[in-house]
C-alpha cells in the first residue's frame, strides 16, 4: 500500500491557500489547512481537510501544529507557505512596529515552519517546500517598500534553502503571483489610504493616485486557481523548476524588469498613475 502525502498549507482560510487545500484533498492528499481565522475553513472539513488553527508570528502556535500533524501521520511530505499579506504606504509613513510585524508574517514565521518541518522531510530523503512569494519579488514599485522587501528577501532565502536542502531529496520552488482576484488587494489599499492617505502625509498625492490605478487593475485579476495549477504543477513535477509565474500581468512585469534599466523601468512604473 503506497502511503498518501501529508501536506501541510498555511493560509487556508482564503484564495490561493484554501484553493490548494481543496486541490490537494480532492487529488488524494492528507491537507492540513492551519490559518488564524478557524471559522473561514470551516467549508474546508467537507473535503475531508483537516483544520488546526496557528498563528504565524507565534513560535509556540507553529510548535504545536507541527507536533500534531506528527504525532497523527508521522510525516509531512509537502509544505505550502501561502500565508502572507501586504503592508503598503510609503516607507517615511509607515511605523517600524508595523514593518516588523509584515517581516515576521511574511519572512520570519515562514522560516521557522520551515526550520520545524525540514527534520521530517530529511529523514524521508523527500520533501516539497513551495513558497508562495509574488511578482512584488522581483518587481517593486512605491508606496509598498516593506512588503517588497519581505517578499525579495523570500526570493533570496528560497534560492539558499534550495541549494542547502537539494542533496536530501527535497525541493524547493517559489511561486510568484501577479494580480490575482482575492481579499489581498482590499487590503493592502485600505492600509495605503489610512498610511499614506492621509492628509498630514507628504505623500498624500501620489499615495491616493496609485491606490486608484490598483482598484482599476483590480477587477482584471486572474482566478486564484491559475496560481493553484501551478502550485499543483509543481508537487507533481518530479524535477520542479525553481520558479514558476502566472496571473495577470506576471510575465510581463517580470519581463520589463528584466530588459528595462533602473531609470526606463522607473517612468514606465510612474506613468502609470501619473
Amino acid at each position: 500500500m503506497i502511503n498518501k502525502k501529508v501536506a501541510l498549507i498555511t493560509g487556508a482560510s482564503a484564495g490561493m491557500g484554501k484553493e490548494t487545500a481543496k486541490r490537494l484533498a480532492q487529488n488524494g492528499y492528507i491537507v492540513y489547512g492551519v490559518a488564524r481565522r478557524t471559522e473561514k475553513m470551516k467549508d474546508l472539513e467537507t473535503f475531508g481537510i483537516h483544520t488546526l488553527e496557528m498563528d504565524i508570528t507565534n513560535d509556540q502556535s507553529i510548535v504545536n501544529v507541527v507536533e500534531k500533524i506528527i504525532a497523527t501521520e508521522q510525516r509531512i511530505d509537502i509544505l505550502i507557505n501561502a500565508a502572507g499579506f501586504g503592508s503598503h504606504g510609503a516607507l517615511e509613513d509607515v511605523p517600524i512596529s508595523d514593518a516588523k510585524y509584515q517581516l515576521e508574517v511574511n519572512v520570519f514565521g515562514l522560516a521557522r515552519l520551515t526550520q520545524l518541518v525540514l527534520p521530517y522531510m530529511r529523514k524521508n530523503n523527500f520533501g516539497k517546500i513551495i513558497n508562495i512569494s509574488s511578482v512584488a519579488g522581483k518587481v517593486a514599485g512605491p508606496y509598498s517598500s516593506w512588503y517588497h522587501a519581505s517578499k525579495f528577501a523570500l526570493e533570496g532565502l528560497s534560492d539558499s534553502l534550495r541549494q542547502e536542502v537539494k542533496p536530501f531529496g527535497i525541493d524547493v520552488v517559489v511561486i510568484q503571483p501577479g494580480s490575482i482576484k482575492s481579499e489581498w488587494a482590499d487590503i493592502a489599499i485600505g492600509n495605503l489610504r489610512k498610511t499614506s492617505g492621509k492628509e498630514t502625509s507628504a505623500y498624500k498625492k501620489g499615495a491616493l493616485s496609485f491606490a486608484n490605478s490598483i482598484e482599476k487593475t483590480e477587477s482584471k485579476g486572474s482566478d486564484p486557481k491559475v496560481i493553484v495549477d501551478l502550485i499543483y504543477k509543481a508537487i507533481a513535477a518530479k524535477n520542479p523548476k525553481a520558479r514558476y509565474a502566472g496571473g495577470h500581468m506576471a510575465k510581463i512585469g517580470l519581463f520589463m524588469r528584466k530588459i528595462l534599466s533602473d531609470r526606463m523601468f522607473d517612468k514606465m512604473i510612474a506613468s502609470q498613475f501619473s
